[in-house]
């Protein structure tokens, strides 16, 4: 593994600290490169996560299955059981952020990456200190719910019900299998219905991030549209507004009013 610093010297990076007396936030490590799986480790650790490591599939799903984490960073290039097929596993299991890391630059497995339920990923070669800002962003949500804050009594419109305490979703009393950022923009779009987001303000809204692929956004409002559109392929609820972004529509429609096409 290239560019990857040594574990040594302080970790830039808040954290995301147990409440006192608590233990720390557990972070999985999957990686079968050792130099890699060491320095990642090393990092978390000093930024105060518990950290356990595995360098395959089935010791992942093992450790997985005994202990489940807060967080897990999950290498894609496994042997014998790619990253893909190991989040498939765990997420049948219960809902856990994902931040995937993968040595390819091809866009193809980045989307597929997140398609599978990854809620980030990081391109080798990385930065061990962006990595553990990714994790303090992805915990931080899963702790405290959107970014854009509001009532944690449950609400909703055009079916939908959201419950921000419980961190659940139905749509017509159906429960809805939502990854942790699917729910964070579900919740934002229904916070604001009727208005206009681009991409760029969505990935700040709702990620908390000033960078990052705009394609982790185009994959989600497509990831949501199958969990909430009646037909994912003419949207009437996330509607595309061609040159601009996204908007909710809560009075559904028949089809998109916009253009044609659901990217």
């Amino acid at each position: 593994m290239q560019n990857i610093p040594p574990a040594n010297g302080p970790v830039v990076g808040t954290g995301v600290p147990a409440r006192s007396g608590a233990p720390a936030r557990r972070v999985l490590v999957v990686d079968d490169d050792p130099t890699v799986a060491e320095v990642v480790a090393g990092y978390l650790d000093r930024a105060g996560y518990g950290v356990e490591r595995a360098d395959d599939g089935p010791a992942a799903l093992e450790r997985f299955a005994a202990h489940r984490p807060d967080l897990v960073v999950l290498d894609l290039m496994l042997p014998g059981m790619d990253g893909f097929e190991v989040c498939r596993r765990m997420r049948a299991q219960g809902p856990v952020p994902v931040i995937m890391l993968t040595a390819r630059g091809d866009e193809d497995d980045r989307i597929l990456g997140l398609e599978t339920g990854a809620d980030d990923y990081v391109t080798k070669p990385f930065s061990p200190r962006e990595l553990v800002l990714r994790v303090d962003s992805v915990l931080r949500r899963a702790a405290t719910g959107p970014a854009a804050g509001g009532p944690l009594a449950p609400f909703g419109g055009a079916g939908l019900v959201l419950d921000p305490a419980a961190r659940s979703a139905t749509r017509d009393g159906t429960v809805l299998a939502l990854t942790l950022r699917e729910f964070d923009l579900l919740a934002f779009f229904l916070r604001h219905p009727g208005q206009v987001f681009t991409r760029e303000e969505l990935m700040r809204e709702v990620w908390g991030w000033d960078f990052g692929d705009l394609s982790t956004v185009t994959v989600h409002v497509r990831r949501l549209r199958g969990k909430v559109e009646a037909d994912p392929a003419r949207p009437c609820l996330i509607r595309t507004v061609w040159g601009v972004g996204y908007r909710l529509d809560l009075r559904g429609g028949t089809a998109q009013d916009t253009g044609t096409g659901t990217p």
